[in-house]
């Protein structure tokens, strides 16, 4: 989860959010050639100011102003897409998660060998302060994962439209009613990971914690026994 006065993203928990944040510093560094320029053009234009109608009038600035920004959209959308592209491929998952949610909480259904489905609500305040729990991100009923598995996820909601989304995983889907989002994701390690619903659904809207906890085949394995419906 984030930490106080963090500056920039959380660390990268998942293969897509590595991508995410390359991409990021890679448009990062346009952005900065960018402002540079435009600022360096500024003081020229300021500081000599007989100048400045033969620098905005000539044909060459023009032509370049119009052809460059051409080039820079093409050098970010190739990326782009690719990474697009590959948020959005999945192939042979091994386990499919469906998040339902609902006003205001998440449940979860897991189909593996079994069916195993679970309730998630926020922890109330009195465990939190018991056990040091971050206070409005942690919930009763965690979802487990295996790391280094491929996961398919499908969202829906029962009422609202909710989101459901982890930034250290780099994933982000709403969740609406009578529809089917899916995502896919592979956790490169061990790990508790927290996030919320980042849609504006209702009056408890910033109740709605997300926590996963990544952990090894046999501890998963030995939490799915313990959640079979009895």
């Amino acid at each position: 989860m984030s930490s106080p006065l963090q500056l920039g993203f959380q660390d990268a928990s998942s293969l897509i959010m590595s991508e995410f944040h390359q991409f990021h510093d890679y448009s990062m560094s346009f952005i900065i050639l960018i402002t540079i320029i435009i600022v360096y053009t500024l003081i020229i234009l300021i500081l000599n100011t007989p100048t400045h109608w033969k620098f905005t009038e000539k044909q060459q600035i023009e032509l370049w102003w119009t052809i460059s920004p051409s080039f820079i959209l093409i050098a970010l959308a190739i990326p782009s897409i690719n990474l697009l592209y590959f948020m959005d491929e999945g192939n042979n998952p091994d386990i499919t998660v469906k998040t339902i949610g609902h006003q205001w909480y998440w449940s979860y259904e897991i189909w593996d060998n079994n069916r195993i489905e679970i309730d998630s609500y926020m922890t109330n305040l009195e465990d939190i302060n018991q056990n040091g729990l971050p206070r409005l991100l942690e919930v009763d009923n965690r979802l487990t994962i295996p790391y280094n598995t491929n996961i398919r996820i499908i969202t829906s909601s029962t009422d609202v439209i909710h989101a459901w989304s982890l930034p250290t995983l780099g994933l982000k889907m709403d969740a609406v009613p009578g529809r089917l989002n899916q995502m896919f994701i592979n956790i490169n390690r061990t790990g508790i990971f927290y996030g919320q619903c980042s849609e504006i659904c209702g009056a408890n809207h910033s109740f709605m914690p997300i926590v996963i906890e990544s952990v090894n085949n046999e501890t998963y394995f030995s939490w799915c026994n313990n959640n079979l419906p009895e």
